[in-house]
């Protein structure tokens, strides 16, 4: 049996205790690390210590931990969920790193997002941007029989694509005006492609955009930043998408 190989890191966290308070990097070594272990593991394990010696343990997001509900996000040298493609930070593992590597951490950094606590940040823009038009109209009742709606086998996998979309904000904090444009347009794309999107579908991509520029997200440049960090890899294909869906409604309007 192969035992696992074990590395020191040494952490750069960014620390702030409060939305109203200065924040810094603090430094902390972790020696005798699995590397077999997760990311957020590793944050587990250097919380238990500054809990032992009696400080304030980091403060970060997670809850599945399974690259499932995207809560976890922060930034890894610079890279929105770290280093590794299509995949969130729970799904970084330690064995991406070389032993006695530097590694800076710090929280989304966007003026939609302010930061709450050291890493975590306050991500409910993206909730109000799913309320402004996220959603279809349906009547109440039993669910109806699945083939009620034939859809077309491409337009259901484009669809399925887009809906992949887990809402982490990794795809504004890569984005040097941090625009929201493919969460958003992800969020339209997979309902303009199916039939039960279509009631509210003129007024789904105005409304959302409006509440988007509201939250004081920045404009799209196709930089493609956003694309690079997505976990779920979606393309910014639905970026295009989404500009036609809105031109379309406006022009209806008039």
């Amino acid at each position: 049996m192969v035992e696992a190989k074990t590395i020191t890191l040494i952490l750069k966290i960014w620390r702030q205790a409060g939305p109203q308070a200065d924040g810094h990097f603090a430094t902390h070594q972790l020696n005798g690390l699995n590397q077999d272990m997760s990311f957020l593991e590793m944050l587990d394990i250097l919380n238990q210590q500054l809990t032992v010696a009696g400080q304030e343990p980091v403060a970060f997001d997670s809850d599945c931990r399974e690259g499932i509900c995207g809560s976890c996000g922060a930034v890894v040298d610079g890279i929105a969920h770290g280093p590794e493609r299509g995949g969130t930070l729970c799904q970084l593992y330690i064995r991406h790193f070389k032993d006695g590597q530097t590694i800076w951490l710090e929280p989304f950094r966007a003026n939609a997002f302010p930061v709450l606590k050291d890493l975590l940040v306050d991500r409910s823009a993206l909730d109000r941007i799913i309320q402004a038009g996220g959603f279809v109209s349906v009547n109440a009742g039993s669910a109806p029989e699945a083939n009620t709606l034939p859809v077309a086998q491409p337009l259901a996998e484009q669809a399925m694509d887009t809906a992949a979309c887990i809402g982490c904000g990794a795809c504004v904090a890569a984005c040097q005006n941090a625009a929201a444009m493919l969460f958003v347009s992800a969020k339209i794309s997979h309902l303009a492609l199916l039939p039960q999107g279509q009631t509210e579908r003129k007024r789904r991509a105005l409304t959302m955009v409006a509440a988007m520029d509201e939250e004081g997200f920045g404009s799209c440049s196709n930089q493609r930043e956003c694309e690079q960090v997505c976990p779920k890899s979606i393309s910014i294909r639905s970026i295009a998408r989404l500009n036609r869906e809105y031109l379309t409604a406006i022009v209806d309007e008039e």
